[in-house]
């Protein structure tokens, strides 16, 4: 007994002597104080109340937005829709994470993986082989992973856990291959040599697959199972676009050079990526977090705190909250209940006219920084292309869904919605409260999408 009390009293006397907050409760510090860091290309939607809905009589009868009170929380949205180029950056990455494993799987194959550790001397194909550590430097928690998993990464991945060595730069020209073990990988990613013409080599674009995994939490929380890996969902998916939209969309129609130019050349890098289904939309979001949060951790060196809430799909409430730009009873994102200004300019890009469609001063599509933004600064919130949610469609959804950041999801349908009309529909679809769906695993040539991000926090400091 005196025992315990002497370790009792010692263990108080080092606490009260190490501690500077004279015992009170002061709360758990976590470093500096938390400021949110509004996203690049993105605006702040400072979330509340509004009338979710059609206020006036439904034109088409669909009578699937009944007028009701809904309220959202605070989120980032992207100013415009996701762009050719900006999808492009994520097909480059994919790209060059895919050639990379397949090189550095060859090397190992090879037994060239430790010649990476000799610099100079490591010539072609071994420069590309998984990093070597120096164990003799590594921390304790790398040997004790090493020694126990076979890496830090992704055991389930096909590098297993080993890492790629990012800082060699690929060699695309193919007379400047390194050497024929480099030459043989990088001809594995091309079309084959039959399925070519003009001379001209093209990327297997169905190689080019992403892989991630996402935990179901909404499930996990309404189980009683204690196993968590139940509830681990893995997605591997081709992410290239795909380009013949633009012919398989309309019959009888010559659209061969916008089929061949519209996602590759730059003359339409600042266009919205089209021919992306939900899936792939979804795949870019989970991508644009990793991209972001792998920075923040070699920045600074992974706290947990400073890693960013995941991009995502918008909820249609969400969608139709932004596009209103905070304005009451609007018919359209800009407030007013005309398609046309006090100019005689259309205000959007779409179909009017009875089908004229260059009425607009657009064919197709336009760049996504086009027309005047609405009172939230969002581009393009009617017309141009229709936009991915996360929602699944179903016609009575309002009656029954959360007045409380509404979001129907469900697994089993595949019908999700899509927003804000696009360059070939009518006015009505323009309506920031007309609905729409698309099946998810379809892609068009009029749906794009645009990411949000939540907000951390319940007002806007240091933006």
């Amino acid at each position: 007994m005196k025992r315990l009390f002497g370790c009792l009293l010692l263990a108080f006397i080092v606490y009260s002597c190490g501690s500077s907050d004279r015992g009170e409760l002061v709360g758990i510090k976590y470093g500096e104080k938390w400021h949110p860091e509004k996203p690049f290309g993105m605006v702040f939607i400072p979330g509340g109340s509004f009338t979710m809905g059609k206020e006036v009589e439904d034109a088409i009868g669909a009578y699937d937005a009944p007028s009701r009170t809904a309220t959202v929380r605070p989120f980032y949205m992207d100013e415009s829709e996701i762009t050719n180029s900006e999808y492009k950056e994520f097909v480059n990455w994919v790209r060059d994470s895919t050639a990379r494993t397949n090189l550095a799987l060859f090397a190992e194959e090879l037994s060239f993986g430790e010649d990476v550790q000799k610099g100079s001397k490591a010539i072609g194909i071994q420069r590309y082989a998984f990093k070597v550590v120096d164990t003799s430097k590594a921390s304790p928690y790398y040997k004790y992973m090493m020694n126990n998993y076979g890496g830090l990464g992704d055991l389930n991945s096909p590098t297993e856990g080993k890492f790629l060595n990012w800082r060699i730069s690929l060699e695309w020209e193919v007379d400047r291959f390194p050497d024929q073990y480099y030459a043989e990988v990088m001809d594995s990613l091309y079309i084959p040599i039959e399925d070519s013409f003009n001379a001209q080599r093209l990327l297997n674009v169905k190689k080019l697959k992403y892989r991630y995994y996402w935990f179901d939490k909404n499930a996990a929380a309404k189980s009683n199972t204690a196993r968590r890996k139940d509830f681990f969902k893995e997605e591997v998916l081709t992410i290239y676009p795909d380009t013949t939209v633009w012919v398989k969309d309309f019959n009888y129609s010559y659209n061969d050079p916008i089929h061949q130019d519209y996602f590759w050349h730059k003359a339409y890098n600042e266009y919205p990526v089209v021919g992306v289904n939900w899936h792939q939309a979804k795949a870019f979001c989970n991508w644009r977090t990793v991209k972001k949060n792998k920075f923040l951790i070699g920045r600074k060196k992974g706290a947990i705190g400073d890693k960013v809430p995941f991009f995502r799909l918008p909820s249609e409430a969400e969608w139709e909250y932004a596009a209103r730009g905070g304005l009451t009873y609007s018919k359209y994102p800009w407030g007013g209940p005309y398609i046309i200004s006090d100019k005689g300019c259309f205000l959007a890009n779409f179909k009017p006219e009875r089908g004229n469609y260059t009425a607009d001063g657009a064919l197709y599509t336009v760049e996504a920084y086009s027309y005047n933004p609405n009172d939230y600064g969002l581009y393009n919130m009617a017309g141009n292309v229709s936009e991915w949610t996360q929602a699944s469609y179903n016609p009575t959804s309002y009656y029954f869904s959360s007045t409380l950041n509404p979001d129907v999801k469900d697994l089993e349908n595949k019908r999700k919605v899509i927003r804000g009309g696009s360059w070939k529909d009518v006015a009505y679809f323009l309506e920031v409260s007309s609905r729409d769906y698309e099946y998810a695993d379809s892609a068009r040539s009029y749906i794009g999408f645009r990411t949000v991000q939540d907000y951390n926090g319940t007002k806007l400091t240091n933006n």
